[in-house]
């Protein structure tokens, strides 16, 4: 099977894995026990967030260990507006969210926060004079993506931080999962910032929140300290090994890969254009890791079954979205219902070879000769 799906998830890298099995082996016992080789732990955990916190340019205090980016959104979002309920309910996010993200707003409302959308303009960017008009002295949370994962735009997450300034008693959340190990991150511009290393060849069943010290969250689970009072549960000593490896890794080799990635990128959006009915949604502010393109008259859906049967994995949207809906990113930038059902996204990596782009545009060929030719 040729894998074009690096965004939903990445091939853990063996230096990940390898240092998780050794940590685990080597530290056995609980972090949080007050014995011997529970203080060891203890201090080795302590060591892998302090490198942690260093690499990210953050303060270890900051760093919040989680079982992935889902639960760092939800503890973010929710933690923030109930431990600061009486700045207002009112909150600003975009119709590019993750499910995560949109799920617990969604949840919100329910409790009664008022949740407005601001307007995306046409190369998939925030239009930041409707935020301004949006914001009120009563809006306790703005939460809008780094990067999303249908369109790969990047947003104005400096200019918002800059925008808020003025509003002392609103915090900003933003969810920089497929931002995190592909592209420098500006830690400094939010209140909370979340990312999972799956994302960029770590370990599945992590995640991190970067809150700032300042900040104040009301926990989603509690029972105990563990590595912080705002999330509590047995310190997996293993898992913080394997997201420093793999941020190391990342941060390492950043430049090299993501050259390479925009090389590939480049190659696939020439060959592609070729084709009379193919719509690219993917902007100019989108990053190279993601490619978002519609195939005219033919569902996404179909044309990705049709690259299954050619043993190829692309997806249609978010692996967390609703199925057999129109991707609500790309209706946002082409204001086109049919073109957001046609959409479908290819994700790239550092991985992806020569030989497999051209078997992916040769198979891709083949499928739209039959599907829409």
């Amino acid at each position: 099977m040729l894998y074009l799906d690096y965004a939903a998830n990445t091939p853990v890298d063996c230096e990940v894995l390898d240092c998780f099995a050794d940590i685990t082996k080597r530290y056995m016992a609980n972090p949080n026990s007050l014995h011997l080789l529970g203080r060891q732990a203890k201090l080795k955990i302590d060591e892998f967030t302090e490198n942690i916190a260093s690499l990210l340019k953050v303060k270890a205090s900051e760093i919040i260990y989680t079982s992935g980016a889902s639960e760092a959104n939800n503890l973010a979002i929710k933690g923030i507006v109930q431990a600061y309920r009486q700045n207002g309910r009112h909150i600003i996010s975009t119709c590019l969210e993750h499910p995560s993200v949109s799920g617990a707003l969604t949840y919100l409302q329910s409790q009664g926060y008022e949740i407005d959308l601001v307007d995306v303009t046409k190369d998939g960017t925030i239009d930041l004079e409707h935020f301004k008009e949006l914001l009120r002295q009563d809006t306790v949370l703005v939460s809008v993506c780094m990067v999303d994962s249908e369109l790969g735009v990047r947003q104005p997450v400096e200019e918002i931080s800059s925008i808020l300034k003025d509003y002392p008693n609103c915090y900003f959340h933003t969810d920089a999962t497929q931002a995190v190990g592909k592209i420098p991150v500006p830690f400094e511009v939010a209140d909370c910032i979340t990312f999972t290393p799956h994302k960029f060849y770590g370990m599945n069943g992590s995640g991190i929140l970067v809150k700032k010290e300042q900040v104040v969250l009301q926990p989603l689970i509690h029972g105990g300290t563990s590595t912080t009072i705002y999330r509590s549960g047995t310190p997996v000593i293993g898992l913080a090994a394997a997201v420093l490896k793999a941020l190391e890794l990342s941060y390492g080799d950043m430049e090299e890969r993501l050259a390479k990635v925009k090389k590939s990128n480049e190659y696939l959006k020439e060959k592609l254009l070729q084709y009379k009915k193919v719509r690219m949604n993917s902007t100019e502010y989108s990053v190279p890791h993601i490619l978002n393109i519609s195939v005219q008259g033919v569902k996404g859906g179909l044309f990705q079954e049709a690259l299954e049967e050619e043993e190829i994995c692309v997806s249609v949207k978010s692996a967390c979205s609703v199925p057999n809906s129109p991707s609500r990113p790309v209706y946002a930038v082409s204001r086109d219902k049919k073109n957001a059902l046609c959409s479908w996204r290819i994700s790239l990596s550092h991985l992806t070879s020569q030989e497999e782009l051209d078997c992916f545009l040769e198979a891709f060929g083949r499928c739209y000769k039959r599907l829409a030719g």
